[in-house]
């Protein structure tokens, strides 16, 4: 994705680049006191079985030893209370969001889950971050990363707070599916997601944006070459339920 590229893919719409990220924001004010019911219904509750998966596959210590976890675009705090819930007692996290609407929606839940004191809410720009570098042992971003509008610069930083050896975990719903799996799944996105939406939100269009916005991300393999230009290396990809979703992973060595 060029940097001078002056304009972006909003859904199926081509809107100005410097649009994109008020535009994203506007989605997730709309909805953000029923993203885990948004997440439900668009993944008939998948979404928590990847997120384990995540969290399998980041392995956080269970031992006393200090782990610091940046969870980029992970407001409410699903991922990183995941993550500190399987860890040990030295494991924190950072919950990373642009949209202050979800961060108050994750220290509410921290407050109730009796995690307050393991996990800080910070507004943060993914593509550019105030963390110095090399802070953290592990980045995770679970279905946030194709709303960011230039990847690349986010791919960069995440690179660069990340500590050599550090992991970088990157959940994301991929716009190619297995051989008659797709049909399917596409009429589901475009035509039952946007009609629950309306029903449970009384606004079908963030519903709809957040189902474009899958076939606008590059595939599984493209966006593994994306990791790869950042400076990740061992970068791979496992596709999970028919390709539906794809956990990416890769290291700062």
């Amino acid at each position: 994705m060029s940097r001078e590229r002056s304009d972006t893919h909003f859904g199926f719409r081509t809107v100005p680049l410097a649009d994109k990220q008020a535009m994203v924001d506007d989605v997730f004010h709309k909805v953000a006191r029923r993203y885990d019911l948004m997440n439900d219904l668009m993944s008939g509750g998948l979404h928590r079985v990847w997120k384990d998966a995540l969290v399998s596959k980041l392995r956080p210590p269970k031992s006393a030893r200090a782990f610091h976890l940046l969870d980029l675009a992970g407001g409410t705090g699903d991922v990183s209370f995941r993550v500190i819930e399987a860890a040990g007692k030295g494991a924190w996290a950072t919950v990373a969001d642009i949209n202050a609407d979800m961060l108050a929606v994750g220290r509410e839940r921290a407050e109730k889950r009796g995690l307050a004191d393991k996990a800080e809410f910070v507004e943060a720009n993914a593509e550019t971050l105030s963390f110095p570098d090399k802070s953290f042992d592990a980045a995770t971003i679970a279905f946030g990363i194709r709303n960011v509008p230039r990847i690349e610069l986010a791919l960069a930083e995440i690179y660069r707070v990340l500590k050599p050896g550090g992991h970088f975990l990157c959940l994301e719903f991929s716009p190619e599916q297995m051989p008659g799996l797709d049909a399917l799944y596409e009429l589901y996105s475009f035509r039952v997601i946007p009609e629950i939406g309306k029903l449970v939100a009384g606004d079908a269009e963030p519903y709809r944006y957040l189902v474009e916005s899958i076939r606008r991300f590059p595939a599984p393999e493209a966006f593994a070459g994306m990791m790869r230009q950042a400076g990740f290396e061992r970068v791979s990809f496992t596709p999970m339920t028919g390709g539906i979703v794809a956990l990416h992973f890769g290291w700062r060595l």
